[in-house]
């Protein structure tokens, strides 16, 4: 029996539908955790290391190439996939990750400017808006807003892939915090895309969860074994998530769903509470660096994680606050969204993002002083040393005699060998 062959596979596919499922997350995350040692040894022999900047959360220099196996990964899974010929939007992938994987990886070797990353992004957005599975021609009620232009449907599908590349890249700043909100992002939407029996989606959603999975082992290592997915890792990602939610807001009106009371005009709301803490901590980032009157693109340690980690958080702590915070609004507007009005649910997702605003903002504000008092303490500790350093200084001989004599004298009985010379005047020794 031929694995490849289109008819097997297909066959296998629908007669053992979750067991398949299943197997492509088991598959995917033993594909990565078998490449992950080898680029680990690749970097090391040929010294490919992410140095430790001012803003580094890492104290040693780590490889940052987790993104070649997630590459090598994803292009066999897509190949398997689309070898189902469930749709024809797989081609369009692969090269929108393509020249992502390639300019991030330029980004990991030698620091790429910002124009060239722009430009790749854009590139790979195009390979999607064009597609016809992700035209976007309606707001399906959502404010009031149903059919709108087609052009306009463009560049909206690609502001929100460039924005939310972006976004995910924004959050790989600490061990393990990427790896799992992209884990509770792929999560939810294998369950939404399983309830709207859309089998392709489902399977790429399986996936790079199982790619994730993996790497977090590697990523949250202490030793020789840590990795980082670095530019190449997270630029493809936020690609890939990107994908999935505008191909769930672009998805037609599933009738099982409105039927239990979920609204189509609700898709929007539901994503940016899928997309929470990438979107939330975008936006903050930009919205302080305005006020303060810098470029949104500076680099800053005004990240929501960067806070918790001046509060005292491990890596992993941090992660996991942040990841099931963004299970926690997930769950919390899945609950309330078949009971409560579109308008209500916009307030609610407009409160939620504002509570967290606020939460931060306090949260700062004790960091700050936190770090504020353990300089303190450190300036006292440091004053006895500066005072015992001073009073050594003030009680040290000032002459050559004087320097000589006490050499002379605490040598004794030290086997310091004292020779005096024959003409004693100005009382100099030798010491050997």
């Amino acid at each position: 029996m031929n694995l490849l062959n289109h008819e097997v596979l297909l066959e296998l596919f629908q007669a053992y539908y979750l067991l398949f499922v299943m197997c492509m997350f088991l598959g995917t995350f033993a594909v990565t955790f078998y490449l992950i040692p080898k680029v680990l040894w690749v970097s090391k022999e040929k010294n490919l290391m992410a140095e430790v900047v001012g803003r580094s959360a890492h104290s040693t220099e780590t490889p940052s190439f987790g993104g070649v196996a997630f590459y090598i990964t994803l292009i066999m899974v897509l190949a398997l996939i689309q070898s189902l010929r469930l749709n024809y939007v797989g081609g369009h992938l692969i090269g929108a990750i393509t020249i992502l994987f390639m300019v991030g990886l330029k980004d990991d070797l030698v620091i790429s400017t910002a124009r060239i990353k722009l430009f790749g992004q854009i590139a790979a957005a195009c390979f999607l808006i064009f597609s016809p599975e992700m035209h976007l021609s309606t707001l399906n009620g959502f404010l009031g807003i149903y059919e709108i232009p087609e052009i306009l449907g463009l560049l909206f599908t690609g502001f929100l892939i460039i924005a939310l590349i972006n976004a995910y890249n924004l959050i790989d700043g600490i061990d393990g915090l990427a790896a799992l909100v992209g884990i509770v992002i792929c999560t939810t939407y294998a369950v939404v895309f399983y309830i709207y029996e859309s089998p392709y989606y489902l399977l790429i959603s399986v996936s790079l969860g199982g790619i994730l999975s993996a790497f977090l082992r590697f990523n949250y290592s202490g030793g020789e074994r840590k990795i980082f997915m670095g530019d190449s890792g997270s630029l493809v990602v936020g690609l890939l998530l990107a994908f999935l939610s505008i191909k769930f807001l672009v998805m037609p009106p599933y009738l099982p769903m409105i039927r239990e009371g979920f609204s189509t005009s609700n898709r929007f709301l539901f994503v940016a509470c899928i997309l929470f803490i990438p979107v939330f901590d975008t936006l903050r980032v930009i919205l302080l660096r305005l006020l303060k009157g810098d470029s949104p693109f500076s680099a800053d340690r005004e990240h929501t994680h960067h806070i918790l980690l001046d509060l005292g958080l491990s890596h992993k702590k941090a992660g996991i606050f942040l990841a099931s915070l963004n299970l926690l609004v997930i769950g919390a507007f899945s609950l309330l969204s078949y009971r409560w009005s579109n308008l209500w649910l916009t307030f609610l997702v407009v409160a939620m993002y504002g509570a967290m605003f606020l939460m931060f903002y306090l949260l700062k504000k004790n960091s700050l002083v936190r770090m504020e008092i353990k300089e303190a303490e450190e300036d006292r500790r440091k004053e006895p040393e500066e005072e015992r350093f001073q009073e050594t200084e003030d009680r040290s001989p000032g002459t050559e005699e004087e320097k000589c004599h006490v050499i002379m004298h605490n040598g004794l009985g030290q086997g310091i060998k004292v020779e005096r010379p024959k003409n004693i005047q100005g009382s100099k020794f030798k010491v050997k």
